[in-house]
């Protein structure tokens, strides 16, 4: 069941933009543009107002979008169905974190003993990304660390544990002497680290956020070194004594170079598994699921 015309159809409207949309499906821009002139003439009707270059949806083209999404999801529903037959098929997963891919790395050796069949296509992105991925049922299922639940209704989200964020700082920082384990108060940052420099994730992570609520509290503007979201990176530029940063305790390790401290208030995060509507769980399903939700239980901090 070919569905590629009206996924033509749905980034033109969530991109409002004939460019960025073809850049999207990786199509060219003349493609896209014929392809829409010639559905909205056997329509009859135009699916959006152009205004410079900026394409937003008629009423036509709202009830476009609206069908388009059902066909979509039908699409989805009936292939799922179809490998529920003999758990055949294929999961797609996404992760946020070089921790999600490690615990997929540990956990797919054996579900493929089970279920040889099933092929699992995994992707890394951004949260972002990621969430607008399971919104738009293109993937099955994603592993992220979440502030709240939200956009996701509650039967889509699983907690897996709610994860503690600690600061770190290089282990031959002199604050190591002055405080070796006792946790931070957030109005003692801007005294003690307030010549720093610091490393941060990248805007709309829930580490960002996290960092950034911190550093406002604390009326603390260090300067920042970097943004990115490698978690060995940044882990090893605090090592080599290049900044200060915020991690999750998931990630704490090389402690013999790099020192760790819980924050008052205490930071945490949602570590989740979240799927996507309509996503019936065939046996291989289920269990995939089941191998990421025991994968956390048996982590011996949270």
């Amino acid at each position: 069941m070919d569905t590629r015309y009206l996924s033509y159809i749905l980034t033109i409207a969530q991109k409002q933009n004939m460019t960025k949309a073809a850049e999207e499906l990786f199509v060219s821009q003349s493609t896209l543009s014929q392809y829409l002139s010639k559905l909205e003439s056997e329509l009859g009707t135009p699916l959006f107002f152009r205004s410079k270059g900026r394409l937003s949806l008629t009423p036509a083209g709202q009830l476009y979008i609206q069908a388009a999404e059902e066909v979509i999801s039908i699409k989805n529903m009936l292939y799922q169905n179809i490998q529920n037959l003999d758990n055949r098929g294929h999961i797609t997963v996404g992760v946020t974190s070089q921790f999600g891919l490690k615990m997929l790395i540990e956990i797919i050796p054996a579900f493929k003993m089970r279920y040889p069949e099933v092929t699992i296509e995994i992707s890394e992105t951004s949260l972002p990304a990621l969430i607008k991925l399971i919104l738009e049922e293109s993937i099955d299922c994603g592993i992220m660390a979440l502030n709240t639940t939200e956009p996701f209704s509650p039967d889509q989200v699983t907690i897996l544990r709610e994860e503690e964020v600690l600061f770190s700082i290089p282990a031959c920082h002199p604050y190591r002497k002055k405080n070796p384990e006792h946790p931070i108060k957030i109005k003692d940052f801007e005294e003690n680290f307030g010549d720093e420099n610091i490393l941060l994730s990248k805007k709309g992570s829930t580490l960002r956020y996290l960092t950034d609520a911190v550093l406002e509290k604390a009326n603390w503007i260090p300067r920042t070194v970097c943004e990115t979201n490698s978690i060995s990176a940044t882990r090893s530029m605090v090592a080599m004594g290049i900044g200060v940063t915020f991690i999750g305790e998931s990630c704490a390790s090389e402690r013999e170079l790099v020192a760790y401290y819980s924050v008052s208030p205490r930071l945490t995060r949602l570590n989740a598994l979240v799927t996507r509507k309509n996503w019936i769980l065939n046996q291989a399903g289920a269990s995939f699921c089941e191998d990421i939700k025991n994968f956390y239980n048996k982590m011996p901090y949270g």
